[in-house]
């Protein structure tokens, strides 16, 4: 069944949908979460540790947003401070030293924007982890699972291997923000999810991801389908991964995300653009 970019949009936001640490327990065995990022404190919108993905040692990072009112309010709703994004890349250099697999689960609608986070630097936090991570010599498979709003999802999201669940968006703002920008008006933000394409099948297209989960009924009504699918696709991927000596890795790497953005003149579709709306 078709679904329009703006219905799916509602789906990735769904009250009822699984969040990270709900897919962390159905992905992962013995999870030990570590926290803080040794300069600041701990940001709970990040979740991160040590954990087995079926025998293999991993760590796992990944933006949390909560579940019901108070647990939102606990983890800022999924939007990570500077110290969040700190946090993630020390626990990464961690799985560097000990040779560990690194798995990360983006869900957030954006990094926080709050004066606090720019006093203590979220611009360069953000960048240096896209920075770093382009350098660390284990596999990184990045899942995304709800929300991948802009910076704040791009973070924790430089991987060997990205996958995306059918009814996620992945975008550089939200809609909403998006038709305040271009339309001057955020009620269309319909009508900007529409050409913004944040869809799962609009980013396999443009080669940003390497494949999509299909949800079936959805994450908000069973879950186990689509993270059954995920685990069958990260135990062959990393399987893969894992043969790969540290150059081929840190290369193919490279390649992958250089080529993100390239394309020839005559590429872009402009039936659907209405330039009175610009």
């Amino acid at each position: 069944m078709h679904k329009s970019a703006w219905e799916i949009v509602k789906l990735a936001r769904h009250p009822k949908r699984i969040t990270s640490r709900t897919l962390i327990s159905m992905l992962f065995t013995d999870f030990i979460e570590l926290k803080g990022d040794r300069l600041f404190r701990d940001d709970p919108s990040i979740i991160g540790g040590i954990a087995k993905f079926q025998t293999i040692p991993v760590t796992v990072i990944a933006e949390e947003k909560g579940m019901n009112t108070e647990d939102k309010i606990k983890h800022n709703f999924g939007m990570p401070h500077p110290e969040g994004y700190r946090k993630a890349i020390r626990l990464m250099k961690q799985a560097e030293k000990f040779n560990r697999p690194i798995i990360t689960i983006i869900d957030t609608p954006g990094a926080y924007p709050g004066v606090e986070a720019e006093e203590r630097g979220q611009a360069r936090a953000i960048a240096q982890n896209l920075f770093d991570m382009m350098a660390l010599s284990v596999p990184i498979i990045v899942i995304v699972l709800s929300e991948g709003g802009s910076g704040g999802a791009l973070a924790i999201g430089v991987g060997d291997y990205i996958v995306m669940f059918e009814n996620a968006i992945y975008s550089i703002l939200s809609p909403e923000g998006f038709a305040s920008i271009l339309y001057k008006d955020s009620s269309k933000a319909e009508q900007a999810a529409e050409i913004m394409k944040l869809t799962a099948k609009d980013l396999l297209e443009f080669n940003i991801i390497d494949e999509v989960i299909s949800e079936k009924d959805g994450l908000h009504e069973n879950p186990t389908f689509g993270v059954n699918e995920l685990k069958d696709k990260m135990t062959t991927r990393l399987k893969e991964l894992r043969t790969l000596n540290k150059q081929t890795l840190l290369n193919q790497r490279y390649e992958k995300f250089r080529k993100i953005g390239v394309f020839k003149e005559g590429d872009i579709d402009e039936s659907n653009t209405n330039q009175s709306d610009l």
